[in-house]
């Protein structure tokens, strides 16, 4: 999708500059960091059962101690930025969802730079197409394991190459932006916390079948489940051109979708609904070590709620087609780099750095 507004230039796929670290400052997808601010009425309850299960739910990485001090510097301009993944694993209760051979692996089907801009009251959405062909940095895993770098490889082999740790780093590799905060959902726990809201509406301009992802959707308006939620975010040969591009225009669509109906269920109001969401979402998410308890996640939150779809831009990483595979995307360096530069700089990405770049023609087949 393009772009709304503007600013600015570096080198996507290479080496970024590397500086000096400064102390830490402080969905699906965007769905949990709003969801999680409204567990400030359970705890405000005093109800500490309640507390400590929720506490107890979530999952952590220590990315800072993994990654150490060769990272770009954290920018300190009131902003903050967060790497959302999507996990693709094919074992356990995903196997059903997921479909394929449990192979043992997990794949980031999903990758997303969310930048939150100072004030907290606008963000902007960068998504990164997981068929993108980059230059994996070496890595260690959050195991300690050492992965060697590799060259002209698909972006989200990093994840499943060495996790969290090394997905993290191979974006800030690429953006030369520091990642402030991680965020993983997976399959299973996508499809439950959609059931939970109770569906979200959306409206197909036109049919939508795939039977890869279980979708087969008339053209007209939907309360989706959390099943079909799920088909709609996975699928890529149902409509526009069968490429990944076209399955992230429809993911930014549907995530425009999924905050405006968690703005319009009144979790707020209803300690039942809320708390079922809260378990929900946070047995879902697996995230960075600062925000691994329900205190850092409702403060992270809260800093979020306020932040509505019309105040989301959301845009794709600039890619071109690669003319030695239709089924891999190449990084427009320039174009990219006007992305990652704003972002540094907390301004608007100019339209520029996404006209003339290549889309999967699935804009406006999903809408809200």
């Amino acid at each position: 999708m393009s772009a709304e507004s503007t600013p600015i230039p570096g080198s996507p796929g290479g080496k970024g500059r590397r500086r000096k670290p400064r102390s830490k400052g402080s969905k699906g997808l965007l769905i949990t960091a709003w969801v999680a601010a409204g567990i400030v009425v359970v705890g405000g309850t005093g109800a500490g059962y309640v507390y400590f299960k929720l506490n107890g739910n979530l999952k952590s990485v220590d990315i800072d101690q993994v990654l150490g001090s060769e990272r770009p510097e954290k920018v300190d301009n009131g902003s903050e930025n967060i790497l959302v993944l999507g996990s693709d694993t094919r074992s356990g209760s995903n196997k059903e969802l997921g479909g394929g051979t449990d192979d043992g692996s997990a794949r980031s089907d999903t990758a997303m730079i969310i930048h939150v801009y100072e004030g907290h009251k606008k963000a902007t959405v960068v998504s990164i197409p997981r068929d993108t062909l980059i230059d994996r940095p070496e890595c260690t895993d959050t195991d300690g394991k050492e992965h060697d770098a590799a060259s002209d490889v698909m972006f989200n082999t990093a994840y499943t190459t060495g996790g969290a740790a090394c997905a993290v780093k191979t974006v800030e590799t690429m953006t030369d932006i520091r990642m402030d905060h991680y965020l993983e959902v997976d399959f299973s726990g996508f499809e439950k916390l959609v059931d939970e809201l109770g569906g979200v509406t959306v409206t197909t301009t036109r049919n939508i079948k795939d039977t890869d992802s279980h979708l087969d959707l008339k053209a007209g308006t939907h309360e989706l489940t959390g099943a079909q939620a799920l088909g709609l975010v996975r699928t890529r040969h149902g409509v526009g051109d069968g490429s990944d591009l076209g399955r992230i225009q429809l993911q930014q669509a549907f995530i425009k979708a999924l905050v405006k109906q968690v703005k319009s269920v009144g979790v707020l109001t209803n300690p039942k609904k809320l708390y079922d969401l809260a378990d929900t979402a946070t047995k879902a998410v697996t995230t960075d070590s600062d925000l691994g308890s329900v205190n850092s996640l409702v403060s992270f939150a809260s800093g979020l709620k306020g932040i509505s779809p019309s105040d989301m831009t959301m845009v794709t990483m600039p890619v071109r087609y690669d003319p030695a595979n239709p089924n891999r995307v190449l990084v427009q360096e320039t174009k990219a780099q006007q992305i990652w530069t704003a972002l540094e700089n907390d301004r608007a990405i100019p339209r520029s750095a996404t006209e003339g770049t290549a889309t999967g023609q699935a804009k406006g087949v999903v809408t809200s």
